[in-house]
């Protein structure tokens, strides 16, 4: 039996239309150019590696080769020594060059015609930083006892040239913040000014020392004795050729206006100051360390300030690393008879690595023995480690400072380039010995952290601090001259008489100064009597300035010093001195000293103390 033909259903011709149409366009497809997988592929931006070497935005550079690979060390070296001697970038906080619009046409004139793929997202911008608390560090410290001159009649102390503690105790005035106690070092406060000491007629002696003997302007039973110490100048066109690292945190507690931006424009001021026989590195440092631009001659300022420019912040803290980055660097391009050194710029916050101070301290101790000095710039608030900074700079041969505005950026690195730089004296202590049969008591103000056991002072292994070229040193003793009324320490039950008048009666004491030259390991001794004859009957400007200097520090940590002083009296001794004030710094200690009245209150002086005039 034959099978009957059945006619075909309306929907079923319908599906058979359906299939042929779906059947065509799966052919077409195939014949496009490359497949969905390859247009994806091409569409999709490449991401950019932040741990790879920086390439230069005009075109592509070869893989770097790291340094130490290009001059080998010798099969007999110790691994330590290969490790420490090794420059290889492990990543970098750069921002990724933009396209260029020829690159932009040629890619798509390449994409296939009648598609148009999607303009891919832009990169996400780096997390802001989230500070938690108010985590800043400084030094716990208590103020200088008096000294009964008979008992203790040395003083010794290494000198200080800092003057981070100053600039970033007027950040938190200005932020309207009361300075934490700790903060306050009087003697940064008073390095802080110049106050016009002598310099040195030639260079046969680094420095010259000088002092000014008046009666305490808070007290007029005490007297005010003034140690100026004052470096050789040496014109910027007539500095060394520096090699210079600059070492810069790019962690994510780096991004905040008062930091990374900050820091851009600080160390842009500096490369324009420089020459070509200058060298400049950039390190950075976040998870891990890299080196951004190798050693690049002064005069190629533009690529100095693109690298730079092209810096930003993000992820932890490895300060160990950048160090060690920074130090072999700057070794592999060291200059012989020039400026070496490394200078860091950070908030401190040091989270990851080598956190340990004391493992950072000498990792810094054990690389400055290589002729390479370290400087330290402070940035930012919130979790500034003032302690940390303060201690590598003073065992690194170098200088502490705070950058809280472009002016005083400019103060630290332009107007200051040859002190902050060049070294002309190496490990420079002062050991003041008190006559006492002139003096019953003294008290030094400030340099607490830098105080040396006497015999520390000839002992030439014993580090102490470096003065630069023009810089100067201001050191202050309140002294209470036997007979004074004006004693504070009790009268001892056993206590021998005080000593019969001798030859030397007229001498109040003996300064004693000791320094090595660069280059040099055995110390020089200069030694110069402070006679009773040379009390001025009132302080000079200078002085009257550093006493008020001085008072402000100690009314910002309790005004338990000065007896005879308040608010206003520390406000009329600045007002009224007379001397020039180019750079306003006078004037913005009164407005300083202003702000913290109006914050702490009353500050009352003692009563029936008679003062200076």
């Amino acid at each position: 039996m034959s099978a009957v033909a059945r006619p075909q259903s309306p929907r079923l011709a319908l599906h058979c239309l359906s299939a042929a149409l779906l059947a065509a366009l799966a052919l077409a497809g195939c014949q496009s150019t490359g497949s969905p997988a390859d247009t994806r592929a091409e569409a999709a931006p490449a991401p950019v590696d932040t741990a790879a070497q920086v390439q230069s935005p005009a075109m592509p550079a070869p893989p770097a080769q790291p340094i130490a690979e290009q001059s080998a060390p010798a099969a007999t070296a110790k691994p330590m020594a290969d490790a420490l001697e090794r420059v290889q970038v492990t990543g970098s906080r750069i921002a990724p060059a933009p396209m260029r619009h020829s690159d932009a046409r040629a890619k798509f004139a390449a994409a296939p015609q009648g598609f148009i793929a999607p303009a891919p997202a832009p990169p996400p911008p780096p997390p802001i930083y989230q500070q938690a608390a108010n985590t800043e560090k400084y030094a716990a410290r208590e103020d200088n006892p008096v000294q009964r001159a008979s008992e203790q009649p040395l003083s010794t102390f290494s000198i200080d040239v800092d003057t981070g503690s100053y600039a970033n105790v007027r950040r938190m005035l200005n932020d309207g913040i009361r300075p934490p106690a700790d903060a306050v070092r009087a003697e940064e406060f008073i390095n802080y000014f110049d106050y016009g000491h002598p310099a040195p007629a030639s260079r046969a002696v680094p420095f010259k020392v000088s002092t000014e003997l008046a009666p305490a302007p808070w007290n007029a039973q005490r007297q005010l004795l003034m140690i100026g110490i004052k470096g050789f100048e040496v014109p910027k066109h007539n500095l060394p050729p520096a090699n210079l690292v600059f070492l810069i945190d790019t962690s994510g507690s780096m991004n905040s206006p008062d930091k990374l931006p900050l820091l851009k424009s600080a160390f842009s001021m500096l490369a324009r100051q420089l020459r070509p026989q200058d060298r400049i590195s950039i390190v950075v440092y976040a998870g891990s360390a890299g080196l951004v631009l190798p050693p690049t001659p002064g005069d190629k300022q533009q690529e100095i300030l693109d690298a730079l420019e092209r810096l930003q912040a993000g992820g932890s803290t490895n300060g160990g690393d950048g160090i060690r980055l920074a130090y072999a660097t700057a070794r592999q391009s060291f200059i012989k008879n020039g400026v070496n050194r490394v200078i860091l710029a950070t908030d401190g916050d040091f989270n990851v690595g080598t956190v340990g101070t004391d493992a950072l301290e000498t990792l810094v101790a054990d690389q400055r023995k290589s002729g390479i000095a370290l400087t330290t710039l402070g940035f930012g608030a919130g979790n500034y480690n003032d302690e940390l900074s303060e201690k590598l700079a003073d065992v690194g041969d170098g200088n502490h400072a705070y950058i809280d505005t472009v002016q005083e950026a400019r103060k630290v690195l332009v107007q200051e380039m040859g002190s902050t730089l060049m070294t002309i004296a190496r490990d420079v202590k002062i050991q003041i010995e008190f006559n006492p049969a002139q003096v019953a008591e003294y008290r030094l103000i400030g340099y607490e952290n830098r105080l040396l056991k006497r015999e520390d002072f000839a002992n030439d292994k014993v580090d102490a601090g470096d003065i630069g070229a023009g810089h100067e040193v201001t050191a202050l003793y309140e002294i209470t001259p036997v007979g004074s009324a004006a004693t504070r320490l009790p009268p001892l039950r056993y206590a021998q008489a005080a000593p019969a008048a001798s030859a030397k009666t007229g001498e109040l004491a003996n300064l004693k100064l000791r320094y090595k030259r660069p280059g040099e390991d055995r110390s020089q001794l200069i030694e110069t009597p402070v006679l009773r004859s040379g009390e001025r009957a009132a302080a000079s400007d200078s002085l009257r300035m550093a006493a008020a200097v001085a008072a402000f520090a100690d009314a910002l940590r309790g005004g338990s010093q000065y007896d005879g002083w308040g608010w206003e009296q520390i406000l009329g001794a600045a007002r009224g001195v007379k001397t020039a004030d180019p750079w306003g710094q006078r004037a913005e200690f009164v407005r300083l000293v202003e702000r913290a009245k109006a914050q702490i209150g009353e500050l009352k002086p003692a009563a029936n103390v008679a003062v200076s005039q």
